[in-house]
């Protein structure tokens, strides 16, 4: 039966299998005299890779209590070349928060653009941390915005809900709207200090209005998986919906919201929308 995980424990032995796996030949290191004892890379070695002592490596891998800091936890991952799930089994089991070692999404994974497309005739798009558009559907186009007449600098939810005249006025709970999407990025924010897109946008938006410097302000934090929103539509008036968010395992950055009627009403509004 396994008990509760020792961290200690846990990490002293994950420290010393990723190390033994590793083939010195690889690391272009040199040839020595004495001959291995033991499969993978010597403490020494990995010391020397990661920037820490050889002593400090031994007494991580004998489980002796040291808790090492985020930037040791970063060199170590490093030095023994794991892959991201490893590493972040790494930084939990040294009870550090990893820093984000993916690069913003730009583009749209072609497997999540073909699932947006397949959502039809549910309205879906594919945002990235800082709300900009990366995918949609038809459905999702009709129902706010044709996007493919924006140019891509202006494919992001947020701008679009404070800048674009046709979207200022398109939500009934507009301050809502604003508030839960500020609140959002300013977690992203925090999450994506070296983003300077998103510091860019942060900056656009609160010099050009006045609601979002106001909220922003505030220093709301939350993340909002799910929820409703209302809107008003031109040509087919009011519609209610029910949103959800979901996040793939393996593009992390890149979030999937879809779209449901919220009431009869709402779903013959859409109906219609979508037969136009």
């Amino acid at each position: 039966m396994t008990r509760t995980v020792d961290t200690t424990q846990e990490l002293a032995a994950f420290l010393r299998t990723r190390r033994e796996r590793l083939d010195p030949h690889d690391f272009g290191l040199p040839s020595r005299r004495q001959a291995r004892r033991t499969p993978g890379l010597r403490r020494e070695e990995v010391a020397e890779l990661a920037g820490v002592s050889t002593d400090y490596i031994v007494r991580l891998e004998q489980g002796r209590g040291l808790r090492p800091s985020a930037n040791v936890v970063e060199a170590l991952a490093r030095a023994l070349r794991l892959v991201p799930d490893e590493r972040a089994y790494l930084f939990n089991l040294a009870q550090q928060r990893p820093r984000n070692a993916d690069k913003p999404a730009t583009t749209a994974a072609p497997p999540l653009a073909r699932l947006v497309a397949d959502l039809s005739p549910l309205p879906a798009m594919l945002m990235n941390h800082r709300y900009d558009i990366l995918a949609w559907n038809d459905e999702m186009a009709r129902l706010l915005l044709d996007f493919d007449t924006l140019p891509p600098s202006q494919r992001n939810a947020m701008w679009l809900c404070l800048m674009h005249p046709e979207m200022r006025e398109f939500y009934v709970d507009r301050e809502r709207v604003v508030r839960e999407g500020i609140a959002h990025l300013r977690a992203a924010w925090a999450a994506h200090p070296e983003d300077q897109a998103l510091t860019d946008l942060i900056a656009e938006c609160t010099t050009r209005d006045e609601d979002f410097a106001r909220l922003w302000a505030e220093r709301d934090i939350k993340v909002n998986g799910r929820g409703r929103k209302v809107m008003r539509h031109p040509d087919v008036g009011v519609i209610a919906v029910h949103f959800e968010v979901l996040m793939p395992l393996q593009d992390a950055d890149q979030r999937l919201v879809i779209y449901r009627a919220a009431d009869e009403e709402s779903r013959s509004a859409l109906d219609r929308l979508c037969a136009r």
